[in-house]
């Protein structure tokens, strides 16, 4: 990766990237807690349910949050910028043209914001010809912020500004290995997959940031989506890639292709496997295998 993305250090974009997240942070948590504004009003989540899932105040002060301090420091047109909201005002589904475009999920795992798990994350990644090259991923009731830049590594921020550098377990063995899944958006297919693999343990936790973060922390190995009805998007996805990648695990698809970005469709179709990678392309194969046996058995 160039020390430079258009005219700016990468150093920099890292700093304002992290300042953001910190900054997205503080927003969530107040309307977590329901804390009161100047004028004494409480702050109302104001939850709307839409086709792919319910969508908060929380979401739209976020996006708002950080697309206007995004676009203020850096133009739009060097940069697209890709969220759900923006996503939704587009004419029609096709690519940003510039070659570097931040992609932004200012609320991933709203369904557990609004039930108060704790389990929610903040998404940003800046992605080049449709991979990710900088992101961030922040933990807000864990008071953690993840960041990694291509070829730099990844790192853990901590609320008193104490930064560590992350790196995957070093468990090699499908059986010793720990799966973190969500507690719901499972189907019949799905929970098949899950209880075919050799992995004995399961870790249950909300969002894919969380997921991704389990991993770096090294709490688990291996995280798997399936789409079925419908899939995770862009938004879900890239930021918490490259904090994977960079910590030395592997995320692709089950066929062991990446993962592409900004292509018009942001919809990440098909199985996708993350995991520390010491048994990556083994528990691809067993995916693909199982997944080949069910659907050949339903359909007959």
């Amino acid at each position: 990766m160039p020390g430079a993305i258009a005219n700016h250090p990468v150093t920099e974009l890292l700093t304002l990237s992290r300042q953001l997240a910190w900054g997205a942070s503080k927003i969530l948590r107040a309307y977590y807690r329901g804390e009161t504004e100047q004028d004494g009003v409480a702050l109302d989540l104001d939850v709307k349910e839409k086709k792919d899932g319910p969508v908060t105040a929380a979401d739209l002060a976020v996006n708002h949050y950080v697309l206007q301090h995004l676009k203020d420091a850096l133009g739009e047109e060097t940069f697209g910028y890709l969220s759900e909201e923006t996503y939704k005002a587009q004419a029609d589904a096709k690519p940003f043209p510039q070659d570097w475009v931040w992609i932004l999920d200012p609320l991933d795992g709203t369904r557990d914001f609004i039930d108060q798990t704790g389990e929610y994350a903040f998404h940003l990644a800046l992605t080049y010809q449709g991979r990710p090259m900088l992101t961030v991923v922040a933990c807000p009731e864990a008071e953690r912020v993840y960041f990694a830049s291509k070829g730099n590594g990844a790192f853990v921020e901590t609320a008193d500004g104490n930064v560590q550098p992350l790196t995957v377990s070093a468990s090699d063995r499908p059986e010793d290995l720990t799966i973190v899944a969500s507690r719901t958006h499972r189907d019949e297919r799905f929970n098949h997959l899950l209880a075919s693999l050799p992995c004995k343990d399961k870790l249950y936790v909300g969002s894919v940031g969380g997921k991704i973060a389990a991993i770096v922390d090294g709490r688990a190995e291996v995280y798997l989506s399936l789409s079925g009805k419908s899939a995770p998007k862009d938004w879900d996805m890239a930021a918490p890639e490259l904090i994977l990648t960079e910590a030395g695990g592997q995320f692709t698809h089950f066929s062991g292709e990446p993962l592409q970005y900004n292509t018009g469709d942001v919809n990440q179709w098909g199985g996708l496997m993350a995991s520390n990678g010491h048994c990556h392309n083994t528990l691809c194969t067993i995916a693909n295998d199982v997944l080949a046996a069910y659907d050949q058995a339903a359909q007959s």
